[in-house]
């Protein structure tokens, strides 16, 4: 059968990766990153291999081919789509900007948040805090980065790339703003006079910011209340509390019986400049660890201590979001080797991780009364995955592509994925719930060792530097 006459047939039997290519023809039409690109590259330039060609390589390699880049370079040679050697795409990877990892990033995701359908809400807020955007940040060390480069080879245990700060918005699901250093070694904190103003830029309204105990000094609650804006930080004990004898403390019981304690005074010492009045809340966990918050929200009739709970304990979808850019999206296997490489490989993984975050709130809405937070994504992209690999078995990658050229609008993409998504239901996508939680595994503990390549990079350009002054 040619194939021309067999592509309507396989292409109305996959309707997960219609869906998924209808998506990429709209966010990464070749126009709008080369836009991207002139507005963010910096100093880096473009040749043969432009931009768009490069992003398509590094999306093949995540999505077809278990994050090797070599496949995914190998193949495209191979069907005409690589108008340069192997060796120049690893290159390219090898220098991107982190400034061009971060625009492609956040660009892209903005886009996306437009399509996603206005009644999903992966995780509820409380009604005292509707009228706030619940943000929240945490950091990951970028790791397992190939000894490829020769000053790397020799040494002891793990090597690290760069450390991303990322934005998270818990009641879209959705990653949208990020700071990256290429020290994978940098306290979280070096990124956050970056990482505010970003998301500040892509977040408007009023902000609750969330964030763990690392946070906690006296310096992040002046930056994080700038504009209006609000926090709420688990306390470190290396921030000490000193109790208002003016308010005295306040005890209730949460929904399951545990006793919460609210006090008001203030973090610092008397003298310091930086001294800051803040509301402390003392969730006592029998059996776990306590959980201290800090908060500038002080009326506690106003916004309730079991409301500022909840809020805090959404912190774990951002570590969800680490998980699955790491295990799902393969971010356990790096492609490059260099730390501007290992920064755009994690953008990447963002922005495949809220593109599916689309297609899964889609996927519950032709259901009825289908929370999206049960729908599985690690089954909904193994099916995507399948599907896409179908069609690139059969056809040509060209052929594919020819098939998405239509430049479509908004309001297309969306009608088109409500009719594609409406049919592909399986009992599958919905998550176990595990009525009783299995125990914790503990993991044998490995070697600690780790080497940051930024740092290893850096003290070989001194020495060069140096050996070239002396002579």
């Amino acid at each position: 059968m040619p194939l021309e006459v067999l592509a309507p047939l396989v292409v109305e039997r996959t309707p997960l990766a219609n869906a998924t290519l209808t998506l990429w023809s709209y966010l990464l039409q070749p126009s709008a990153l080369d836009k991207i690109f002139e507005q963010h590259r910096g100093r880096s330039f473009e040749d043969i291999l432009t931009f768009s060609t490069f992003v398509e390589l590094i999306r093949d390699a995540l999505v077809l081919h278990k994050g090797s880049g070599l496949q995914s370079f190998k193949r495209a040679q191979e069907q005409g789509n690589l108008p340069t050697c192997v060796e120049a795409a690893y290159g390219k990877l090898r220098r991107i900007p982190i400034s061009l990892s971060l625009g492609f990033f956040e660009d892209v995701t903005e886009l996306i948040g437009a399509l996603m359908p206005k009644e999903a809400q992966v995780a509820r807020i409380p009604a005292s805090l509707v009228g706030m955007r619940v943000i929240i940040l945490d950091g990951k060390q970028i790791k397992k980065v190939a000894k490829r480069l020769k000053p790397v080879r020799s040494k002891a245990g793990r090597v690290v790339g760069g450390k991303i700060l990322v934005a998270y918005l818990p009641t879209e699901g959705l990653a949208v703003a990020m700071a990256a250093d290429p020290d994978g070694e940098a306290n979280d904190i070096r990124l956050m006079p970056e990482a505010v103003p970003r998301a500040r830029a892509r977040i408007s309204g009023v902000r609750l910011w969330v964030a763990d105990r690392q946070f906690c000094d006296l310096n992040q609650p002046t930056l994080l209340s700038e504009q209006g804006d609000h926090f709420l930080i688990r306390r470190s004990l290396k921030t000490h509390f000193h109790a208002d004898p003016q308010r005295p403390a306040q005890t209730s019981l949460d929904a399951q019986g545990r006793t919460v304690i609210e006090q008001w005074g203030w973090i610092g010492a008397e003298k310091e400049k930086r001294r800051r009045y803040v509301r402390h809340i003392h969730l006592i966990r029998p059996g776990e660890e306590d959980v201290m918050l800090v908060t500038d929200l002080l009326d506690n009739q106003q916004y309730p201590a079991s409301d500022l709970l909840t809020v805090y304990l959404t912190r774990w979808g951002i570590e969800r979001v680490f998980q699955q850019i790491t295990e799902v999206f393969e971010l356990k296997h790096l492609i490059g080797s260099t730390p501007e490489g290992s920064v755009f490989q994690a953008a990447f993984c963002l922005v495949l991780y809220n593109l599916l975050q689309v297609i899964r709130a889609y996927v519950a809405a032709s259901q009825v009364d289908m929370p999206v937070n049960l729908v599985s994504v690690e089954q909904i992209f193994l099916d995507v995955q399948r599907e896409l690999t179908a069609l690139t078995e059969l056809f040509p990658s060209r052929m594919i592509a020819d098939w998405f050229t239509e430049e479509l609008s908004r309001e297309e993409v969306i009608a088109r994925l409500k009719n594609l998504l409406s049919g592909v239901w399986t009992p599958r996508y919905r998550k176990a719930i595990n009525k009783k939680p299995r125990p914790k595994v503990k993991k044998a503990k490995g070697s600690g060792a780790h080497t940051s390549v930024h740092k290893v990079l850096e003290a070989e350009r001194r020495k060069k530097r140096k050996t070239a002054g002396g002579t």
